[in-house]
């Protein structure tokens, strides 16, 4: 038998989603389901049981907060203590979740998973710290979007392991103090800035996780490949890698879509050619921007001239929520130079214009004299 770890809350998980048994409030057992892979049926169940990298020295990617953390859990291993509290930020589909599940497996623990979202109220916190067991990892999807009175409870719980249970109401309430084993939180966050300071600062160890770069793509598609027995040569992997916008999870569902596409034609060997015609039907462009990036860009030229434009009336331009355009397209496009964030508002760049083939009027972008020409102070002598 073999440890299954379950998915996250997001469509299209690098290592596949798993069914998920929730409990009452919101959480559930990472370690409560077991998976044999032999007896898992399809590429889906494979996906679910075997993508998922189970150790430090298997995650590809990331060096820098890959050595920082094995450092944290060797210590602590040695130490024979849990570890400090763990806080990993980034864009979403980059690992984060894989590296709690990993935390977890390196120290031997069991691990809690649960989500800010799903803890609205102070009791629902509470149900989960009171059934930790010592040395367990609690790891908190979405740390950002927990409720303020959650939030004050956790503070509390991370610092001092305990937590105050308020019974009845009124002049009559009375707190009773819960002592907590130690344990150890792994926080995972796309918005580490919405993080309140005094949550932030109880984190031992913060790790930042940045897009992949097109080598380590490659070995990830590879090693996905062997595990869902599809067979790729070194140009079909480097064409899905490079129009990967640096992210596994993007990754790892082209290469799927590209295997679906090979095999619907009769080749089954994702090629170049493959690559090139699945990615062409599944709206990924040669620069890997898909149809939202796309929407974003085109809007923002066609009908801003360029910008600047505020982020909510980009996002109505594209049918799209801010939060969707704040998190999930531009990241991308701000660290590829097709979008300038200013205090005025989203501006395109020289090279947006010339990816959508369009001429920037004058005055605009970063033509002279646009929003982003120098100025000088009016007390400039010169």
């Amino acid at each position: 038998m073999t440890d299954a770890y379950p998915g996250n809350a997001y469509p299209g998980d690098p290592y596949g989603d798993a069914a998920i048994d929730r409990e009452s409030d919101g959480s559930f057992d990472a370690n409560a389901r077991i998976v044999d892979p032999a007896a898992v049926e399809g590429d889906e169940g494979r996906v679910e049981a075997a993508l998922r990298p189970r150790r430090l020295e298997d995650f590809p990617g990331q060096p820098r907060v890959r050595e920082q953390l094995a450092l944290v859990l060797e210590a602590a291993r040695r130490r024979g203590a849990p570890p400090d509290h763990i806080l990993l930020s980034g864009p979403p589909g980059l690992g984060k979740t894989t590296l709690a599940m990993i935390t977890a497996a390196e120290l031997e623990a069991p691990i809690r998973v649960t989500s800010g979202p799903a803890i609205q109220h102070a009791g629902d916190l509470a149900s989960i710290l009171s059934s930790l067991t010592e040395g367990e990892v609690l790891f908190l999807d979405e740390i950002h979007r927990m409720s303020r009175a959650a939030e004050e409870m956790l503070y509390l719980a991370m610092e001092d392991f305990r937590v105050d249970i308020v019974v009845g109401k009124g002049p009559g309430a009375t707190a009773i103090p819960l002592e907590l084993p130690p344990f150890t939180v792994v926080g995972a966050t796309t918005r580490a800035g919405l993080l309140p300071a005094p949550l932030r600062d109880r984190f031992g160890f913060t790790g930042h996780l940045d897009f992949y770069d097109t080598g380590d793509l490659e070995a990830i598609i590879r090693r996905s490949a062997t595990l869902l027995e599809i067979e790729a040569d070194d140009h079909g992997v480097h064409e899905i890698a490079r129009r990967s916008r640096g992210t596994p999870r993007i990754a790892n569902r082209l290469l799927r879509r590209v295997r679906d596409w090979a095999q619907v034609h009769g080749s089954h060997v994702v090629d170049l050619a493959a690559a090139e015609a699945a990615l062409a039907l599944f709206d990924v462009d040669a620069s890997g921007l898909d149809r939202l990036d796309r929407g974003v860009l085109e809007a923002l030229c066609r009908r801003f001239a360029g910008g600047p434009v505020g982020l909510s009336t980009l996002a109505v331009a594209v049918g799209e929520e801010p939060d969707t355009v704040e998190t999930v397209a531009e990241p991308y496009l701000v660290r590829e130079g097709y979008m300038i964030r200013t205090p005025r508002g989203r501006v395109a760049t020289t090279r947006t214009w010339e990816h959508l083939g369009l001429e920037p009027p004058a005055g605009t972008g970063e033509a002279p004299g646009g929003p982003m020409a120098p100025t000088l102070p009016l007390d400039d002598p010169s």
